[in-house]
């Protein structure tokens, strides 16, 4: 069986999801069937404003069941946080070398709505791909298994662990004078402000 880099859906997965992927030439594994896990990276985007560090968490529906597959995990739509997720995102980017270049294709995630996490999250994923031209094939798992080695990175990429970039090569960021070079955020910092050259920082 041909090895595959199992990972999990990420909102705007951060910078060191795409090192993985970039420095492994194993095609995709995206886990559909792990139960929704709290605090993490799926719901979860780390953006450089003029404050510092910002979190755009996107809201899902907690129904009575504790344990929900991420594939079926419904996104909530009680308020408007793709509006208040995309001002931010503006704010933040407006300013950066390529943020006008690639917003007509980031401002449909904040224009219609999914009803799935999952789904979401993948189609995010395809876009920043496509736009660090990294080609890799995607699969999806059939059922959940427990951990693999040594291409299981479903738990390693997570908001409270250190991150994998150990020595992240510093880029221009947008606030950089006022909070210096801040590493591992939302992987649209890098592209925003390195664009085509993004995949080489990886």
């Amino acid at each position: 069986m041909e090895s595959q880099l199992l990972l999990p859906a990420f909102y705007l997965p951060p910078v060191s999801y795409f090192h993985i992927i970039q420095q492994s030439e194993e095609p995709l594994l995206m886990e559909r069937f792990e139960y929704y896990p709290k605090q993490t990276y799926r719901t979860r985007a780390k953006i450089a404003t003029a404050n510092g560090v910002l979190d755009l968490i996107v809201p899902i529906l907690h129904g009575r069941k504790e344990h929900v597959p991420i594939k079926d995990t419904r996104i909530n739509y009680d308020f408007s946080w793709q509006r208040l997720h995309w001002l931010s995102i503006q704010s933040a980017y407006r300013r950066s070398a390529y943020f006008e270049y690639y917003e007509d294709d980031f401002a449909r995630f904040y224009e219609q709505k999914y009803d799935f996490l999952f789904d979401f999250n993948i189609e995010q994923l395809q876009l920043l791909l496509k736009c660090i031209k990294i080609k890799r094939p995607i699969a999806f798992t059939e059922t959940y298994t427990p951990r693999i080695e040594p291409l299981d990175y479903r738990e390693t990429i997570h908001p409270k662990k250190n991150s994998l970039l150990e020595y992240p090569k510093p880029y221009y960021q947008v606030f950089e004078e006022k909070h210096g070079f801040l590493p591992d955020l939302s992987v649209v910092d890098l592209l925003f402000n390195q664009g085509p050259q993004s995949r080489n920082y990886l």
